[in-house]
């Protein structure tokens, strides 16, 4: 099945990074320049979304994100303990400018 093709992405490059694209498009099989640099392009874009996503993968989660680092909660016993701990741990092994 062909790809329809209904839209274009004009960009100016030097003849360096044109060279250095062809060789690599032909390195990899590609018949043609455009077919290798919308492969290249859609594969990046793809990683990029997964990455996003994989972090915070929907707008509500990276509302509570945001909300978390604006307005954080004050320290509970729990924390000032673990706080406490890691403080003594530094202390009796030597550590120095580690204070958080």
């Amino acid at each position: 099945m062909a790809t329809l093709v209904n839209d274009r992405i004009d960009v100016r490059i030097s003849t360096e990074q044109k060279e250095l694209i062809k060789f690599a498009s032909e390195l990899k099989g590609f018949k043609s320049l455009s077919e290798f640099v919308v492969f290249c392009i859609n594969n990046e874009a793809n990683k990029i979304i997964i990455e996003n996503n994989q972090i915070l993968k929907s707008i509500e989660d990276k509302k509570v994100f945001l909300n978390a680092i604006l307005n954080p909660q004050k320290p509970n016993a729990k924390l000032k303990k673990a706080q406490l701990n890691y403080l003594n741990f530094i202390e009796s092994n030597g550590v120095k400018n580690s204070t958080p």
